[in-house]
């Protein structure tokens, strides 16, 4: 679902190629019922299909994480792997994994889309009865600190899928209400606030795009959700089923009946029709990006400061000066939870210069870079993946 400024490939075949593997789509069969077809890789700039990563037929191999083993599951259920309910989708960059879950189920499945493996994850914090569409879980994505977000169709779970101990741990973090101004355009209303999907942002906050074409700006520390206002440009009968970012920072939206990709600009909320496929039904749509990415970045921008690689696989990074700084800046590196695990003062001369910085026993996965300058005020954040 419903997922950094990442470098760009300088040819369109390299463009392509990258929103290939980091754009993701649960699509439907050929018809207007919920009917899960498969997971596939989704070109969301020119609006076309990719590789089927793992469908409705496919041979399912289930690792329970409670029970430390594989399991038989009923396929007749609304509760498996493959279930024809599958509506809610998001893409953990950090582990390059697809984790989902079925619309009539508390179950949650992380899919590794290179061996096609399967992890159930036994949810016993979501409260999810198939007979209370309130209770389903619709929206979906991975936060700007690499942490799952799910959200229920009514509003009243708000949950949190993090990674601990290499184990999946569910939280509940509270009911997201209604903002006061809202009024008749209400997050927690059916005809109003159901459904859709949801991308974040890199404050983490999130954007939940409902499936009547409404936008709420839910912000995580009051939950409360703001009614932004509704999509234009779309037709009147579009119902928004996916929502994620493109890799150029534009939001795409999809519906689950058959119906085009529009690419919408958050500041307008008007949507433009992509080319491509036409009749796609999508039900959820995952990305690694995330909305007003650049905007964490303005002062930094403006000095020209910057760190690369982004994808960490050899032990170090650069940070990235021009002869407009001198002085002191100070390095931070947290970890998803937090932690401070790294800290490195630099001094700047006045000079255009690369400093190298060695990660110093950091393991594999996500982090964010925070630098700050000799006041102490933050002027530049950017998330890295560290492969090694």
């Amino acid at each position: 679902m419903k997922k950094h400024l990442f470098p760009l490939f300088l040819l369109l075949f390299g463009v392509n190629a990258q929103a290939q593997q980091d754009f993701f789509a649960i699509t439907g069969k050929q018809t207007q019922n919920i009917t899960f077809n498969d997971f596939r890789a989704i070109d969301a700039v020119n609006g076309t299909s990719g590789e089927k990563v793992f469908t409705a037929d496919s041979s399912a191999k289930v690792f329970s994480q409670a029970r430390r083993g594989i399991v038989a599951e009923d396929k007749s259920s609304y509760g498996n792997s493959q279930a024809i309910t599958l509506a809610a989708l998001a893409y953990d960059s950090s582990n390059n994994n697809l984790v989902y879950m079925p619309m009539f189920s508390s179950n949650i499945y992380v899919l590794n889309p290179q061996t096609k493996e399967i992890t159930l994850v036994e949810n016993t914090v979501a409260r999810v009865s198939s007979c209370d569409i309130n209770s389903h879980i619709t929206r979906m994505t991975t936060g700007y600190n690499g942490i799952i977000y799910a959200v229920n169709n009514a509003g009243t779970q708000f949950l949190e899928i993090s990674k601990k101990g290499g184990q999946y741990v569910v939280n509940d973090l509270g009911i997201i209400k209604d903002d006061p101004s809202n009024g008749k355009n209400s997050f927690t209303a059916m005809e109003t606030g159901f459904g859709g999907d949801m991308i974040a942002d890199s404050d983490n906050n999130f954007y939940v795009f409902s499936a009547s074409g409404n936008v709420f700006k839910v912000l995580t520390k009051e939950l409360k959700a703001k009614f932004i206002g509704k999509i234009a440009g779309i037709p009147d009968n579009y119902s928004v089923n996916g929502s994620a970012v493109n890799s150029q920072g534009k939001i795409v939206i999809a519906s689950a009946k058959g119906a085009a990709l529009y690419e919408v600009d958050l500041a307008t909320l008007h949507a433009k029709q992509l080319p491509g496929e036409q009749v796609l039904h999508i039900y959820d749509l995952a990305s690694k990006y995330f909305v007003n990415d650049k905007a964490s970045n303005i002062n930094a921008m403006a000095t020209n400061l910057d760190i690369y690689p982004t994808k960490v696989d050899e032990h170090y990074i650069n940070v990235h000066t021009n002869k407009n700084m001198k002085g002191y800046i100070k390095l931070n590196i947290f970890d998803m939870s937090g932690k401070n695990v790294m800290t490195q003062d630099l001094s700047i001369k006045d000079t255009s210069v690369d400093e190298k910085v060695y990660l110093k026993g950091l393991v594999s996965g996500a982090y964010i870079v925070n630098i700050t300058d000799e006041s102490g005020k933050a002027i530049f954040n950017k998330k890295i993946l560290v492969t090694r």
